[in-house]
């Protein structure tokens, strides 16, 4: 694929990054990254991702915009409430980048369809709102060697990992040795505030960004921990577990 003047246009504010440049907007526009979840995480990753000029996105979501989504969702306005999620991010991302190829799934991702849905993309993102999700993207990603980048949000805190399953990385059940109650990620009885989606979403399309680029230090083997409030930023090393799947395969 050939970059014509009016991606240069674009891309400019990009393309002229040392690290970038045309070659690396080539990468941008051949790639190809599958979003789990339209939500509060997908929303910040979805924006950036199309604007970047990712080639190829997949949207998967089955759930419909509620009005308690507004307060963080940012893809969605008020006139989208009742409306599917996965078709209205669809149709505001291809407004923001009509350049892009963009496919959507409403549906709820299982161990069914998985495979069909993301075999064709390089990239997962996680912005699941249950562990059961979770560790079933994990663990189709550890299984077929895909990069994933997952994250999670709670009240003033957010959680973001790299995973790179072509090199001997560790994964998401070396971080959570139990499975997690999904109460944990319950934004309804705990509530969240909604700029540390943007920020965790927004960190989320960065190492998407950076690991097609190959470009300046992955998170991978690491969690990054977010704290909104007191603007602490710990990144933790992350060790694989003997016993876990990750070392199985």
């Amino acid at each position: 694929m050939k970059i014509n003047i009016d991606q240069i246009k674009r891309y400019s504010r990009q393309v002229v990054l040392k690290n970038i440049g045309p070659i690396g907007q080539k990468k941008l526009l051949n790639s190809s990254v599958l979003v789990v979840g339209a939500g509060g995480l997908g929303s910040p990753v979805l924006i950036y991702l199309s604007g970047a000029g990712i080639g190829n996105i997949g949207i998967i979501d089955h759930d419909k915009v509620d009005i308690s989504n507004l307060q963080r969702q940012i893809l969605f306005e008020s006139k989208d409430i009742k409306k599917y999620k996965a078709k209205t991010a669809f149709l505001r991302i291809k407004k923001i980048n009509p350049d892009i190829k963009v496919k959507y799934f409403q549906k709820k991702l299982s161990i069914k369809n998985i495979k069909k849905i993301a075999k064709n993309f390089e990239i997962i993102v996680d912005g699941s709102d249950n562990f059961k999700t979770k560790f079933l993207i994990n663990d189709y990603c550890v299984k077929n060697k895909k990069i994933l980048v997952s994250a999670a949000i709670n009240k003033y805190d957010g959680q973001v990992f790299t995973f790179n399953f072509k090199k001997k990385s560790p994964c998401l059940r070396c971080f959570f040795q139990t499975t997690p109650s999904n109460k944990i990620l319950n934004c309804e009885t705990d509530g969240i505030i909604g700029p540390i989606a943007g920020i965790t979403g927004s960190i989320q399309a960065n190492e998407v960004l950076k690991e097609i680029l190959k470009i300046e230090k992955s998170l991978c083997g690491n969690v990054l921990i977010i704290n909104s409030l007191d603007l602490n930023f710990r990144k933790i090393k992350l060790n694989k577990r003997k016993s876990c799947v990750c070392n199985k395969i």
